[in-house]
């Protein structure tokens, strides 16, 4: 009995998971109109940081949770490399996935082309700047010297600054200030529209997407004890999944309504975020080195990078059958992690 309410608590919690999500892409793009940005800015910086706003607070907690609670310090940083390592990973992989099958689903469904349209110059930006700032943050794993170790990850800080600059400014790209947009949610409640009214509703999706994405890994933390699941797997595998959630229901809200910049870019933009910020925070708060279901998560990321790469330079596009292609890398991880387990 107990296994079948925390099965309909799961089934729930996904359905406001993905009622947030509506909530907050509807805000974000609403936020572009507003202060005249360009589709990169909205999909790479707004909805990215947002969106990855829950991943990046786990590895904080199981970090500086031990030092506060006094706990096994040796534990919490493991579990913190872990989950910032897993951040790029399952989005270069999973949510890549993910989106690609969506984008092949609504075109069978007759509601968009089969082709992508997301612009060429913002996705090959935000992967040339993942790949560099990815680069820094796993070569510092192998600088053996605390203040060269700092050093990488004042550079990541900077980075980031650099990209977000960048984004802002990006020449190449097209403003939303003639889009037609729903109605912001917010405004048939307050009955008001104006940029407080969206802050609050980014604010607000925010918050709860934080908060139902965390009792989700609770979820999942249940059925892992019920079933006799190895801590390896759901540490490695399965909360991060569910910490991923926002990234991939975005991005597959965006697809089905054809706007393929804004949902590449939320995936791309928090692959660059996930790559500077936390990794930056991980290498000041750990030790920072890697045993070998790191280096082959890092190995997997690499493939999957240069595979992207390869078809963007390739065809100046993105292809749903790439996309999809790069589930591969996860399911090689997924094989090899039960392999371990076993």
């Amino acid at each position: 009995m107990e296994a079948l309410i925390h099965g309909v608590l799961t089934l729930l919690n996904l359905c406001l998971i993905v009622g947030c999500c509506v909530v907050f892409t509807n805000a974000v793009e609403h936020m572009g109109k507003l202060y005249k940005l360009n589709e990169g800015a909205v999909g790479s910086i707004l909805a990215a940081v947002g969106t990855a706003l829950p991943e990046t607070i786990v590895p904080l907690v199981a970090i500086l949770g031990a030092y506060l609670a006094h706990t096994d310090v040796h534990v919490g940083k493991e579990i913190g490399i872990g989950a910032i390592l897993g951040a790029p990973f399952l989005l270069s992989t999973l949510a890549m996935f993910v989106t690609g099958l969506a984008v092949l689903i609504f075109w069978k469904l007759g509601k968009r082309e089969h082709a992508m349209n997301a612009h060429y110059e913002v996705m090959f930006r935000d992967l040339k700047f993942f790949f560099i700032s990815y680069s820094i943050a796993i070569a510092a794993g192998f600088v053996p010297f605390k203040w060269g170790k700092v050093f990488c990850a004042v550079v990541l800080f900077a980075y980031y600054i650099l990209y977000v600059f960048r984004t802002l400014n990006c020449a190449h790209c097209e403003g939303m200030e003639g889009e037609e947009l729903d109605e912001l949610l917010f405004t048939k409640i307050l009955k008001k529209y104006n940029k407080l009214v969206v802050w609050l509703q980014i604010v607000v999706s925010i918050g709860l997407l934080i908060v139902f994405a965390h009792m989700f890994v609770g979820q999942i933390q249940f059925f892992a004890k019920l079933f006799s699941i190895n801590p390896l797997v759901l540490s490695l595998i399965l909360a991060p999944i569910a910490t991923e959630l926002p990234e991939k229901f975005n991005s597959v809200l965006w697809v089905s309504q054809s706007k393929d910049t804004l949902a590449l870019g939320n995936i791309t933009g928090a692959m660059v975020f996930q790559s500077c910020i936390p990794t930056a925070i991980g290498i000041l708060l750990t030790p920072w080195v890697f045993g070998m279901e790191s280096v082959i998560n890092i190995a997997l990321v690499y493939c999957s990078t240069v595979l992207l790469f390869i078809n963007l330079y390739r065809d100046k596009a993105f292809s749903p059958h790439i996309l999809i292609t790069c589930g591969a890398f996860y399911a090689i991880y997924l094989g090899y992690i039960f392999w371990k387990v076993i």
